[in-house]
């Protein structure tokens, strides 16, 4: 959780004389050490299990707002909103630029990265309006940044607005966007047991995408074992394999935004 990479926006440090030397959560097991084994899920120098959960607490609940926000204004204007998640070099932003050449209707995209407005000049190159959300130090994008971000950009009625988080599978499967569904991106380089090494990713998405399949032969991959460590984790979610480079399976992917956004406004509709 961001209690330990400094994203709490400087909470932490007013809280440092809160020392505790009882165990932090971490127990050894012949010579592994694991440090996420306390009830906070985490462990930080100096501040006890209870002041961290206190702290995540107060952190989340704080976001959750702001989502709230954000998602009750994209529902006036009947938007479909997508946060995408991965690791560095998964494949998104050249998803997300043949995701936008292949939709109807109006397209938006937020994007989020540490540095660099890379991503987001590749995205307008595409016509469709993005806006760079640089976050610093910090590892993930927030509702209160989003937010912003939507003001600036004031999508139109029946937009799509894709998310493009920042490249990391631990943050920002805790922080809400106000986005319909988060869709975890996952490049078949990047090895089968990635679902189980990051659970709580894959666990918060409603839609795996095994990108990068062009490349399977090539690197002695087993596509069935990604599916399956997937569902381990989450039984529920949907898995569409593709190739953003080639352009297989990009009609599949197509077709789950398609058939998402109607099944939202259907379902607002008869409210």
């Amino acid at each position: 959780m961001c209690t330990v990479c400094g994203c709490s926006d400087g909470t932490l440090e007013h809280h440092h004389n809160h020392h505790h030397h009882a165990n932090h959560g971490h127990h050894h097991h012949g010579t592994d050490i694991h440090y996420g084994q306390g009830p906070a899920g985490v462990s930080v120098p100096g501040i006890s299990q209870e002041r961290l959960i206190e702290i995540e607490t107060g952190i989340l609940s704080e976001n959750d707002a702001h989502a709230a926000r954000n998602r009750a204004r994209l529902a006036e204007i009947d938007a479909f909103a997508v946060n995408l998640v991965s690791s560095p070099g998964s494949g998104k932003t050249t998803l997300l630029c043949r995701t936008i050449g292949e939709m109807e209707g109006p397209v938006a995209v937020i994007e989020g990265d540490q540095q660099t407005t890379n991503d987001a000049d590749r995205i307008r190159a595409t016509g469709a309006p993005a806006l760079q959300i640089n976050t610093g130090k910090g590892c993930h994008l927030d509702g209160h940044m989003v937010g912003h971000a939507i003001d600036r950009l004031d999508p139109s009625r029946c937009t799509t607005l894709f998310i493009e988080n920042v490249g990391n599978l631990v943050c920002p499967a805790s922080f809400d966007l106000g986005e319909d569904a988060k869709v975890a991106i996952l490049s078949v380089t990047e090895g089968e047991d990635k679902p189980l090494k990051y659970p709580d990713m894959f666990t918060a998405s409603r839609l795996a995408i095994l990108n990068k399949v062009d490349l399977a032969p090539h690197c002695d991959v087993d596509l069935d074992l990604y599916e399956a460590n997937l569902r381990r984790v989450n039984p529920l979610i949907e898995v569409i394999r593709l190739s953003a480079r080639t352009g297989e399976g990009m009609g599949r992917w197509i077709a789950w935004l398609k058939a998402e956004t109607q099944a939202k406004r259907t379902k607002r509709a008869a409210e």
